[in-house]
């Protein structure tokens, strides 16, 4: 909503009525009548006719900035891997999908959420109790805010016995907000529950891939890592490239391409996995480049899942790369060393380091692969 709407909206005298209204019913200590607030609140509503007929000489300012285009509806930025997407014609249906919306929103988002439920629902109920006098037996402190909290201590089923209904009003409003209460705090439950039980795989993908022959043969080569170190299961990769393309009849499409690896499958995946792709005469990277992908904005995309041996959840994770994140002629530089007792050593402070290609005398690999 643009600022000199709000202005106008604060100004309003239809506004002003209703925030009469309110000050009536939960502020003067001597209440006016039924009949004033039916009268105050259809006062507001000939002041909205008379408004938008354009006959109370109030107008909404115009926008500061008309030339700036507004935003369309249903516009979101969308973030995949490097590259950024707007889209927009989908209106985000929050109150339709409330669950993925609370399990895709971070905690503070959560929290809030609940607690605007929480206070909103304690107000509309504490309104209920202020409307009928005298439905709620030692109301203190008097007037709304006792009828407010009373709501709270309903909401939330504690009763300490004080403040209870007295009459047939304050025991079918209670009971109403009683369900209401139960039905939320089990709803709430369940999805602070589902966030923290949802597996989540803690595998580590290097920052670049690199290209460089392996046994006479260009390879395309990434490496992942297990940051927990225990035992993932029957793991499984997959590697996928996306490049644009033209068909023979000009249709231009953007084209996922499965990338097959020299080993797809991990029995146990506890320490690293060097993920590799074989550029041989079937890849479809055969005659690729670094400034063809480029052309192409080819991009890469690596998924590993397995099963939690303890857990017995089952993990997914994937690494996105662009064309530019690959280093041609160039090694990832080796993790593994042997210690003089034979003890074996994993620095992963060295995982990310990309080194110049060198032919060197001996292999030994990076961890597993």
């Amino acid at each position: 909503m643009h600022c000199s709407t709000v202005r106008a909206l604060l100004l309003c005298p239809a506004l002003r009525t209703v925030m009469e209204v309110i000050y009536l019913v939960f502020c003067r200590k001597n209440k006016a009548g039924y009949p004033e607030y039916v009268t105050l609140i259809a006062l507001a509503a000939t002041r909205i006719a008379a408004i938008d007929a354009g006959t109370l000489g109030y107008r909404v300012k115009p926008r500061a900035h008309p030339d700036r285009p507004t935003r369309p509806i249903g516009w979101r930025r969308i973030k995949l891997g490097n590259r950024t997407i707007t889209t927009e014609g989908i209106a985000r249906e929050i109150f339709q999908d409330l669950f993925h919306y609370f399990m895709t929103v971070g905690w503070p988002q959560v929290f809030l959420g609940f607690a605007a439920f929480f206070l909103g629902f304690d107000v509309l109920f504490g309104c209920l109790y202020h409307l009928v006098p005298g439905c709620i037996a030692n109301l203190n402190p008097p007037g709304f805010l006792g009828a407010f909290f009373f709501s709270v201590e309903t909401f939330a089923t504690v009763g300490y016995g004080d403040m209870h209904p007295q009459t047939l009003y304050g025991h079918v409003v209670a009971m109403v907000e009683i369900f209401i209460g139960l039905l939320s705090l089990a709803l709430m439950t369940g999805i602070v529950f589902s966030r923290f039980s949802r597996p989540r795989a803690r595998f580590m993908f290097t920052r670049n891939g690199v290209v460089r022959p392996i046994d006479g043969q260009l390879t395309l080569v990434f490496r992942a890592a297990n940051q927990r170190q225990n035992v993932v299961l029957e793991a499984s990769a997959q590697l996928r490239m996306l490049r644009n393309e033209v068909t023979p009849e000009g249709f231009r499409i953007r084209r996922v391409i499965d990338l097959p690896l020299l080993r797809s499958q991990h029995p146990m995946f506890v320490l690293g996995w060097t993920v590799m792709h074989v550029i041989n005469d079937a890849s479809p990277l055969q005659s690729a480049s670094a400034d063809s992908l480029e052309e192409q904005s080819a991009s890469f995309i690596l998924s590993l899942s397995g099963t939690d041996e303890n857990t017995g959840q089952v993990l997914m994770a994937r690494a996105e790369y662009d064309s530019k994140d690959l280093r041609w002629n160039s090694s990832f530089r080796d993790i593994l060393e042997e210690k003089a007792d034979g003890a074996l050593h994993l620095d992963y402070g060295k995982f990310h380091d990309v080194t110049p290609y060198e032919v060197l005398p001996v292999a030994r690999g990076n961890s597993e692969s």
